[in-house]
């Protein structure tokens, strides 16, 4: 049972490097996507909103990275 475990922690490892990133994108689609509807935000500034959250757990994720490398 124990190469079974192993085998899915390699293919999930493929998809998700780093589980905070992950759920950290998931939570920012899910409040943009409950949030933008109930403000009456145009869809052109919630594209601009969803991409500014996207960039900046990005950026510290990538910061987060380097500073454990270091």
């Amino acid at each position: 049972m124990n190469w079974l475990k192993s085998i899915f922690r390699e293919i999930f490892g493929l998809f998700v490097d780093d589980g905070s990133f992950a759920v950290a994108i998931l939570l920012w689609l899910a409040v943009v996507r409950w949030a933008t509807p109930r403000l009456n935000i145009p869809t052109g500034i919630t594209g601009v909103i969803l991409f500014a959250g996207l960039a900046l757990i990005l950026a510290e994720s990538a910061t987060r990275y380097s500073r454990h490398k270091q």
